[in-house]
């Protein structure tokens, strides 16, 4: 499938003590079939917070930025998914 646009979600953990490795199992599992997970970076925030930079690909035309949000939004250990950014791939 090709994919013509790459979203990146900030995910912040409840707290410090989050398993990531978990957490991140947990984001790859809520997304979608038509799209695909490209990737999870780290970003350490403060005091020992990290959060997950979740970098989704996905066709333009399926309108799934809001759903990606939800179905994160959805996993028991988020406190918090912002959509940071939203970009055509060329």
């Amino acid at each position: 499938m090709d994919y013509n646009v790459v979203t990146i979600a900030k995910v912040m953990p409840v707290s410090p003590e989050t398993d990531r490795e978990e957490l991140k199992k947990n984001i790859g599992s809520k997304i979608p079939q038509n799209m695909k997970l490209h990737k999870i970076e780290e970003e350490p925030i403060a005091f020992g917070l990290v959060a997950l930079n979740v970098f989704v690909l996905l066709n333009d035309a399926e309108g799934g930025v809001e759903d990606i949000e939800k179905r994160i939004r959805e996993i028991s250990d988020v406190s918090e998914v912002d959509i940071v950014d939203v970009r055509r791939l060329l």
